[in-house]
């Protein structure tokens, strides 16, 4: 058990850390048994604890103090974790001596050390962990530091601090049993067809891009001669498109259902046709407003969902109005007669009340979080969390959009770098677990784009890792089963419980993995909820006892 003294402005973040480090933990209390203390109080008391680990970049008074010589604080400041750049928003303390844990970007200042404290292991870090989290989740990271996992590396740094000194401990991952991580395909659905758009700004905007466009591609190497033939004919043969003589190349949904087929996607859909939607105030805010509804699918919507694929919400104005979210809500709901149903707002507009507006409008989830011009980690983090002013919503984050790959406003990459950019964030997922969340616009894979090639190889390079495909759905329910595990100490043993007790079948096993300590392996137990599991004694292998049904 982890005892926590925080500072009194911290609880709901505190909280909602150990919702992401899903592993037995309380506010620390005089008469309790703790194998470890985390403190981000001014005050540090004597504990009676395996480890203590202490974080804060202001001055701090109390134990282990007096063998800490302090250096400068800065504002701001790019750590290194074993390799790992860790980026601090607040201020950093720095320190002179001691064991190096962290040390700033120069690798000469430290800025988290180990201490020979008498009887425990005393680590000091010189920033504010749940200042952190809370900026992460509530202003999230500016674009400079996308690609990293900020939150769940603290996690980790955490985790290896505990496992460091041979302390036992028990988890519950982010992850599957058996599984790496979850993948979440997702689609905005900006459009059905180019058969909706005649001599406007769209079908104009295609023609030059087709054309003009397409030949300063080519001069730039990034596209080769075969497409731009390729980008050519499609422009050439738009008459006849219009005409209804050949097959509307912008329609979508074959060609995901073929490349996804059997992976659980996820489309957004825009709930009301020409509605350029209020208070948009980026340029050309007219152009927002769709040539299709929700409801001009006809079969597609049941085809969809009978592939299993998820149908959402492609929200207007729900992002500023609760009323109006709503009325989203049940346009898209009455079509699909789903009772939950998650939205990402289009063009990914959010304020500081959009999440309470959701949760008011009655919204499952959110997966507005990501970034237009970049990939990764607006949040820090790649795990389904719970927005501090929520109560019941939660978040998806985004992290792979082909538009911040390759729009030349954006990153504007070639697809050898696209690629290694993406192999960059699958390998965070390999390591750290939580749901790795792409978004492939309706008509990325055709003209004039046509970046279906490399979606569909990146689709087929995460089939072969050992993955979970799940609808934005499947993946927050997930996550929510896992939010609900509670820990108690019984008798001296652990145990832990999901209220309700009734598990859904449809959704995979949760992980409980231990480690016992003295550098034992750790060892994994596949979990429904369905029954309370007690771990009897960490340095045993028989460790779970689950009771009766």
């Amino acid at each position: 058990m982890i005892g926590v003294i925080s500072k009194p402005d911290e609880v709901a973040e505190v909280r909602e850390f150990f919702q992401l480090f899903k592993t037995p933990w309380e506010f620390y209390r005089d008469n309790g048994s703790y194998e470890v203390v985390i403190v981000t109080a001014d005050t540090v008391p004597a504990v009676n604890a395996r480890l203590v680990v202490v974080y804060g970049a202001g001055l701090k008074e109390g134990y282990g103090q007096a063998q800490i010589r302090l250096g400068n604080r800065v504002d701001k400041a790019l750590l290194n974790w074993k390799g790992a750049r860790i980026p601090i928003y607040g201020g950093v303390q720095k320190f002179k001596g001691g064991e190096p844990i962290l040390t700033l970007e120069d690798h000469e200042s430290l800025a988290g050390i180990k201490l020979p404290v008498p009887n425990t292991s005393f680590y000091r870090f010189g920033y504010d962990l749940f200042h952190e989290l809370r900026r992460l989740l509530v202003q999230g990271q500016p674009v400079e530091h996308a690609q990293i996992p900020t939150l769940d590396l603290h996690i980790d740094l955490l985790r290896y601090c505990i496992l460091n000194e041979g302390l036992p401990l028990v988890e519950i991952p982010p992850v599957p049993q058996g599984r790496d991580f979850v993948v979440c395909l997702t689609h905005d659905i900006d459009f059905i067809g180019i058969r909706d758009h005649f001599c406007d700004h769209t079908m104009l905007g295609y023609l030059y891009r087709s054309t003009v466009g397409a030949v300063r591609e080519f001069i730039r190497g990034r596209v080769g001669f075969k497409r731009l033939l390729k980008i050519w004919g499609a422009a050439a043969s738009l008459p006849w498109v219009y005409l209804g003589l050949k097959k509307d190349f912008w329609l979508p949904f074959e060609w995901y259902l073929r490349v996804e087929k059997g992976l659980s996607p996820t489309y957004y859909f825009i709930p009301f046709k020409q509605r350029q939607g209020e208070k948009v105030t980026a340029p050309h805010a007219a152009r927002r407003a769709t040539a299709y509804d929700v409801t001009d699918l006809g079969d597609w919507t049941k085809r969809l969902t009978a592939e299993g694929c998820e149908v959402g919400v492609h929200g207007l104005d729900a992002w500023h109005c609760a009323d109006k979210g709503k009325l989203e809500l049940q346009r898209v709901a009455t079509i699909t007669g789903q009772t939950e149903t998650g939205i990402r707002m289009h063009w990914l507009l959010w304020d500081g009340t959009s999440y309470s507006r959701l949760e008011e409008a009655g919204y499952a989830y959110d997966s507005t979080q990501g970034y237009n011009e970049a990939l990764g980690y607006r949040n820090g983090t790649a795990q389904v969390f719970r927005p501090l002013s929520a109560r019941t919503l939660l978040e998806l984050p985004m992290h792979i959009q082909d538009g911040a790959l390759f729009f030349p406003q954006k990153l504007d990459l070639d697809e050898t770098h696209a690629w290694a950019l993406c192999q960059d964030v699958i390998q965070n997922a390999e390591r750290l677990g939580g749901v790795l969340t792409v978004l492939w616009h309706d008509r990325s894979h055709g003209p004039e784009r046509y970046w279906g090639d490399f979606y569909a190889k990146l689709v087929e390079d995460l089939k072969a890792r050992n993955v979970w495909f799940a609808t934005g759905l499947q993946a927050v329910s997930w996550f929510k089963r896992r939010r609900e595990v509670s820990f108690a100490t019984v008798d001296g043993k652990l145990q832990a419980s999901v209220l309700p007790v009734t598990a859904s079948s449809a959704l995979p096993p949760m992980v409980v993995r231990v480690h016992p300590g003295k550098s034992m392996a750790p060892v994994d137990y596949s979990w429904t909820g369905q029954t309370e599991f007690t771990v009897k004694d960490l340095n045993s292998i028989e460790v779970l006892q689950p009771s009766a049904p």
